[in-house]
């Protein structure tokens, strides 16, 4: 399933792309933080990434400005409990697969091709995916631990998906410029810079230093607090080959004069990146650029931030600052060369991100719940006992449409299942619940997270961890924030000897069941 070529073309995708991602113009730069055990690019089915994501439920929406946003970006789960990141194209902005003809890593013989090939009446939508999926396996050649790496794709019909890791401790631009708790500290945000210049770095010396757009809400915080470049701005987005969608007075000037984003682009970019992290506000270049000639440097710096820096340090990201918004692109640094100015500078290089940043480690938890601890025990008595208590809240609006449906006596007979299954489930004969709730399962008429939830201790009571599991995500999958579904899940990934997993796991319990536990007390 996925990307169907032309019989006619087989030979250019796979020989000449291929080659494009393998050389890189610079030999010299090692790849020390390349790491060999990250999956690699795959094609993805519709199915995985609908249950993934609990069919793109709006609860699993990370995208800064929700539904609203062109392309919607989903937080999910693989089967293998990988966490994952999907962004899914409006069908109405889709990158017109032309617009990769330009600025695109592959040879300009592969595409020639291509369009001789394929394009032709009735073949414009081969042509797209075809393109598409080639810019994707490209950028997903790429592995770095500076990078939120592209995993794959899926590419078929109406449907273009982008799948990468997921980073879950939000972007710069939330923990800069909407923070709640604290300030981001000098140091950090020094480590946030040459985070990204040795990103950049890493993309330039395999062929890829064309970045779409880098702004703020283009850097992610990964689990332990690091900062990361998203792999989604290394593909055009937009149908009208758009590469900047932030205000015009933020765009490099030849971009304006050319339509054309180069290396130099991006490095004009890095720029407003660095004056955002002094000053702790967007500030228009232009403006910026003003106030240093003007030598007011104090005007720039955040105010938060008195007392953590050297004049000398300021001074000196100033400094990259002016060097990298230079109006010639020639006159502007590479991201080698940043990488190595901004290095020294480097504050408390020995504390974690986490701890500077102030945000819970994936390690740590806040105070657990009654069910938390329970679960964090492995007290599958204790667990047993609050599923019994809870009942069937929790598949109240099921429950409701169901009362509009007709009653047929296979519906009863259903319903009559889950009867004897919760009766023998009160009584503790989990393996006859087990029996009945299949049953009710089976009969395909109704949907209920309970009735999977309680099969799923059935399951682990059973020492049958596997099944437990697949149960806890299917809970997951019907009620995409109901925290019982991700307990259950901890509990049989440790049982399944997963334990980073199940810390994760019982980490998401956690933050849901608060979520939930503040909502129901604004009601």
């Amino acid at each position: 399933m996925g990307i169907q070529c032309s019989r006619l073309m087989p030979c250019c995708v796979d020989s000449q792309v291929k080659a494009s991602v393998i050389e890189t113009p610079d030999a010299e730069i090692e790849d020390s933080s390349e790491v060999s055990n990250w999956p690699t690019f795959r094609e993805f089915t519709l199915e995985q990434l609908k249950n993934a994501t609990s069919g793109f439920a709006v609860e699993n929406i990370v995208s800064e400005h929700g539904e609203k946003a062109p392309n919607v970006v989903y937080k999910g789960k693989l089967e293998n409990q990988m966490r994952i990141a999907v962004k899914r194209f409006n069908r109405n902005a889709w990158p017109d697969a032309r617009q990769f003809l330009v600025n695109s890593s592959a040879p300009v013989g592969f595409f020639s091709n291509l369009l001789l090939t394929v394009y032709c009446p009735g073949h414009d939508l081969a042509l797209h995916k075809c393109i598409i999926y080639e810019e994707a396996r490209s950028v997903g050649q790429l592995r770095n631990q500076r990078l939120a790496n592209l995993l794959g794709c899926f590419c078929e019909g109406d449907e273009r998906l982008l799948v990468a890791e997921y980073m879950p401790n939000e972007t710069l631009a939330k923990h800069l410029f909407h923070w709640e708790t604290q300030p981001m500290k000098w140091a950090m945000r020094l480590r946030v810079v040459l985070h990204l210049a040795q990103a950049l770095e890493y993309c330039t010396s395999k062929g890829r230093a064309l970045y779409h757009d880098l702004n703020a809400y283009r850097v992610l915080f990964d689990e332990d607090g690091n900062p990361r470049l998203s792999s989604f701005g290394l593909m055009k987005n937009s149908r009208d080959g758009k590469s900047y969608s932030t205000n015009l007075a933020f765009t490099p000037p030849e971009y304006l004069r050319t339509g054309r984003v180069t290396p130099e682009s991006v490095i004009y970019s890095f720029g407003t990146l660095l004056l955002d992290l002094l000053s702790g506000k967007h500030i228009p270049p232009s403006h910026a650029l003003d106030v240093i000639r003007g030598r007011n440097i104090q005007m720039l710096t955040d105010s938060c931030l008195e007392g953590q820096f050297s004049d000398d340090d300021g001074t000196e990201l100033v400094r990259l600052a002016s060097r990298c918004l230079q109006y010639e692109p020639r006159e502007r640094p590479n991201p080698k060369s940043l990488a190595a100015a901004l290095a020294p500078l480097q504050k408390e290089t020995e504390v974690p991100s986490h701890v500077l940043m102030g945000i819970q480690h994936s390690t740590t938890f806040a105070s657990l719940s009654p069910l938390g601890e329970a679960c964090s025990r492995k007290d599958l008595t204790a667990i047993h006992e609050v599923l019994e208590n809870i009942g069937y809240k929790d598949d109240e609006g099921v429950a409701n449409e169901l009362s509009f449906q007709m009653w047929t006596d296979q519906m009863q007979e259903t319903l009559n299942c889950k009867k004897k299954g919760d009766v023998a489930f009160r009584q503790k004969d989990f393996k006859l619940a087990i029996e009945c709730y299949t049953q009710f399962i089976d009969a395909g008429t109704m949907v209920s997270p309970t009735v999977y939830a309680r099969r799923s201790i059935c399951y682990l009571i059973n020492d049958m961890p596997q099944e437990a599991l697949n149960d806890a995500m299917q809970v997951q999958v019907v009620s995409p924030v109901w925290h019982i579904a991700s307990y259950l899940q901890s509990v049989a990934l440790t049982a399944l000897g997963m334990e980073n997993e199940a810390q994760a796991a019982l980490k998401d319990g956690t933050t849901l069941e608060s979520k939930r536990s503040a909502t129901t007390k604004q009601k």
